[in-house]
């Protein structure tokens, strides 16, 4: 990993973007790496059709590398459509973070925050989909 990546996750991790709370969000989703102690919870506010993503905002614990990646991909994500969330990669987290040489406890790091973002949109899109075709 060049020094600018580097410099970049460090940046990232000390000064972390879109970290807080948001008020009677649309979607909330946490999850854990146990192995490390990273914690990350997601929490989004939908736009008004409920298509795409208004507002993120994460909150958790841990490395610099979960942190940073988690913080890179709300950037990453703010105003996509939920159909555009679901297409993101892990190769999409190891670009923003400089296609670092992880080993496999690290990968876990960096694909935290994306794994919780899918497990909400999922829920959240299922939820949705279960409730259309009970008629509610």
């Amino acid at each position: 990993m060049s020094d600018i990546y580097r410099e970049i996750i460090l940046d990232y991790y000390r000064h972390p973007r879109n970290q807080g709370k948001i008020e009677n969000p649309d979607i909330v989703a946490r999850d854990s790496n146990p192995l490390c102690g990273d914690d990350i919870e997601i929490q989004i506010k939908l736009s008004k059709d409920k298509k795409s993503i208004e507002d993120i905002k994460f909150n958790g614990k841990g490395c610099a590398i979960s942190q940073a990646s988690v913080s890179m991909l709300t950037e990453m994500v703010q105003g996509l459509s939920l159909e555009e969330v679901k297409g993101i990669s892990k190769e999409d987290i190891f670009e923003a973070l400089g296609n670092p040489d992880l080993g496999p406890t690290r990968v876990k790091c960096a694909l935290l925050g994306l794994k919780v973002l899918k497990l909400g949109v999922y829920n959240y899109l299922g939820s949705k989909l279960d409730s259309e075709r009970e008629g509610l």
